[in-house]
């Protein structure tokens, strides 16, 4: 009797100096905050990828422009409130969206966005691939970023 041919999968994980890094650029005039974090979030750990590894920072660099023409759905406007502490005693900080909307509209998808990453080393030097900014101008034209359209 003739050997059954067994079939093999290896499953073979990414090194670090395999990844190749694309650079995305993401209109956020008229999204809405959660949808478009979630997808920033998906691009920074690589998750769109086949090569993708959860164990090895293998996402694209994201450009976020237009920031201050991001929008809430629901009472949100009114009602989401961010939270800062200082660590000092009595240093907890409270601001309402609008206020951050009015002072700086970059850091609340810079907020939403980093609440999606992972909470260790890997999440913080996925983070720092991300550039936010509150106009439709970014200093990144010598990277070529590829428009990413967000549906």
């Amino acid at each position: 009797m003739a050997k059954k041919e067994e079939s093999v999968h290896i499953t073979r994980a990414t090194k670090q100096d395999e990844v190749v890094r694309k650079w995305h650029l993401v209109d956020a005039d008229g999204q809405t905050v959660g949808r478009l974090a979630t997808r920033v979030a998906t691009l920074l750990r690589g998750k769109h990828k086949p090569t993708f590894s959860p164990h090895v920072d293998t996402g694209d660099f994201v450009i976020v422009v237009n920031a201050s023409k991001i929008k809430m759905t629901g009472k949100r406007m009114e009602q989401k409130d961010y939270y800062h502490n200082t660590l000092y005693p009595g240093g907890a900080r409270h601001e309402k969206f609008s206020e951050v909307m009015a002072k700086h509209p970059e850091r609340i998808v810079t907020e939403a966005v980093k609440g999606m990453l992972p909470k260790n080393s890997l999440g913080k030097k996925t983070f720092s691939k991300l550039k936010v900014y509150a106009g439709p101008e970014h200093e990144h034209a010598a990277q070529q970023p590829a428009p990413f359209a967000i549906s």
